[in-house]
């Protein structure tokens, strides 16, 4: 497989030119975090992931996970580069440093986390899931119990889990039976079965820490009687010390389609101790804290995806010799031109590199506001932020994971017959990749979030909140007329959103399901128009960068001509969009259900 290669040149960009963070991190406090801080520390991460886990991804792949009577084994590498990870101080990164954390921002140990995962998505599975237990713990966890798991999952010694899902209730966790009896000592005894339980056991760290949702015995029915719970499986002591066995193990792991250094497992809890955390009956509202950062966070292994095989696919249309260009030979001294001369090959190259960076800088914007709710004082800016991220979340979830479903189709269509076999790797990367439009709430899960809770919900308050700032930055280009068309096209589309989402509502009034037949089609369109307004300002900061003789001229030039070709072929898939939200929702249910099948 073509080798892989931290982007670090353009996340750089994103982070400083775009979306200007040196000064982003001044205003929260860390003045320390300079540019060249952050450049020294991107250098380690990508040594990291292109020199320690590029290597065994394959690897990974093919060997799997070893399960036997409870006791789970990853592929060989796997447990060698975790204790790199450890060492490096990775895990500490973003957390307090009274539990032994660096203190640094959120968004900084978090564009990195793109880099693990393209270089090996099993792998990175282990230590992601981690970072979101930690928050739910900080966020909702009493100071004692902050004081058992903190310090270990901080340094990374221990890792954790979100255990949710059943085997009867898939997505709808309001069915849920995990039940959580009380003890006389103020733990809980939890006795279930929880499946898809990604780094559910292995063989990596000292202690696993999972974050699960039960129900107390008094518990209302639905999602209002569920509560939160930590179970480790190693016994913990008021001091933070691992003691005996817990009664949580795995029963088996999955045989997967793709990821398959990653341990998906069936955990059974037979009356293991356990901590409520939070509230009793309240434990879905604390669980979205881990939820939401792992939204975001598959959101960035889509990024990762797009931007792996973008990688694969452009060394190989460089190198790989067929046919002759139709505007006469390039290649002269060679029986063929390379096929990056085709036209079709360029489509869905640049269908990949559009992506890649437009939704590079909508995940690090999104990450820009996680540190403004994080760390700001002032509680206005935080609310802003907070909304935006409602909004953005479930968008960054699912359109980077659906458009990374076509980036890798397209990263083994540029090998042709040569992407359909392993040695290439472009194959393996489809499958890893599938899953994440499923995981973490599938894209019709996302977008009825999006559509009924998020917009309709706020009577489309949420959804102001961002296009506001959108055409606040459309009016400043005024007077640019070199980007008066595309400013023009994002403001248009602007006011196209909030007449669909009026039009939906209305439509909604009569006839409930109008919402879900939309969805779909509304979070794509989102998706689109959210990184069209990114497009514009990367285009706006390349040329300034132009005009003030910058050297890296082909780097800024790629700028200009990837957002034409965004604004050309890409921002104009919600056409079609808008059409199939308008035709609304009775050619999808008017048909009866014995009518679907008459063969």
């Amino acid at each position: 497989m073509q080798n892989y290669k931290a982007p670090q040149r353009d996340t750089l960009f994103t982070l400083y030119e775009l979306l200007g963070f040196e000064s982003h991190y001044a205003d929260l406090g860390f003045e320390e975090v300079s540019n060249d801080l952050v450049t020294a520390i991107f250098s380690e991460a990508a040594k990291f992931a292109e020199n320690t886990l590029a290597p065994i991804n394959a690897v990974g792949d093919e060997e799997g996970c070893g399960f036997d009577n409870g006791v789970v084994t990853t592929p060989t590498g796997f447990k060698e580069a975790y204790q790199q990870y450890v060492e490096g101080g990775w895990p500490s990164m973003a957390h307090p440093e009274e539990y032994g954390g660096q203190a640094l921002p959120y968004s900084l140990a978090t564009s990195m986390a793109e880099w693990f995962s393209g270089a090996n998505h099993s792998w990175a599975m282990y230590p992601g899931l981690s970072q979101g237990c930690m928050e739910t713990l900080k966020a909702h966890g009493t100071d004692k119990q902050r004081e058992m798991f903190l310090h270990k999952l901080v340094e990374g010694s221990w890792t954790g889990t979100m255990c949710l899902t059943e085997p009867h209730c898939g997505s709808d966790l309001g069915m849920l039976k995990c039940k959580a009896e009380p003890n006389d000592d103020g733990t809980y005894s939890l006795t279930g079965t929880k499946i898809f339980i990604s780094a559910g056991e292995h063989d990596m760290s000292e202690n696993i820490v999972h974050i699960v949702l039960a129900r107390l015995p008094d518990a209302p029915a639905g999602t209002k009687g569920i509560s939160l719970f930590i179970v480790p499986k190693y016994h913990v002591d008021e001091n933070g010390e691992k003691g005996e066995r817990n009664t949580v193990v795995c029963g088996s792991i999955e045989h997967k389609m793709g990821i398959k250094g990653s341990a998906t497992c069936v955990m059974n809890f037979d009356g293991a101790k356990g901590h409520l955390i939070g509230e009793p009956n309240r434990g879905l509202n604390c669980m979205f804290t881990f939820m939401n950062m792992a939204r975001i966070g598959t959101g960035m292994e889509g990024l990762s995806a797009i931007e792996a095989a973008f990688q694969g696919a452009l060394a190989y249309a460089k190198d790989r010799l067929q046919f002759r260009s139709l505007t006469g030979r390039k290649n002269e001294s060679g029986p063929a031109d390379p096929i990056i001369v085709h036209p079709d090959v360029r489509r869905m190259l640049l269908t990949q590199k559009s992506l890649r960076e437009g939704c590079r800088a909508l995940a690090i914007y999104c990450m820009k506001m996680v540190d403004v709710t994080l760390y700001e004082k002032d509680a206005e800016k935080r609310q802003i932020a907070d909304a935006k991220l409602a909004l953005l979340t479930p968008i960054v979830k699912a359109f980077l994971t659906e458009t990374a479903q076509e980036c890798t189709s397209y990263g083994m269509q540029v090998y042709g017959g040569h992407g359909y076999i392993k040695e290439w790797g472009m194959e393996q990367l489809a499958r890893d990749t599938r899953i994440c439009t499923m995981y973490e709430g599938t894209t019709g899960i996302q977008a009825i979030d999006l559509l009924a809770r998020k917009v309709v919900g706020s009577q489309g308050k949420l959804l102001q909140v961002f296009t506001q700032e959108i055409r606040t930055y459309c009016a400043s280009l005024r007077d640019k007329q070199q980007f008066n068309a595309w400013a023009n096209a994002v403001e248009s589309h602007v006011d196209e959103w909030e007449q669909l989402t009026n039009d939906i509502m209305k439509s909604a009034a009569n006839n409930p399901d109008e919402l879900g037949a939309a969805a779909v089609d509304y979070l794509m369109y989102s998706g689109y128009v959210s990184v069209s307004y990114f497009w514009l300002q990367m285009a706006v900061t390349a040329q300034q960068k132009l005009d003030e003789g910058s050297t890296e001229v082909d780097f800024y030039q790629a700028k200009l001509q990837s957002a034409q070709f965004y604004f050309d072929r890409m921002l104009t898939r919600t056409r079609s969009l808008v059409s199939a939200i308008h035709s609304g929702a009775d050619n999808l249910m008017s048909m009866s259900e014995e009518a679907f099948y008459q063969g």
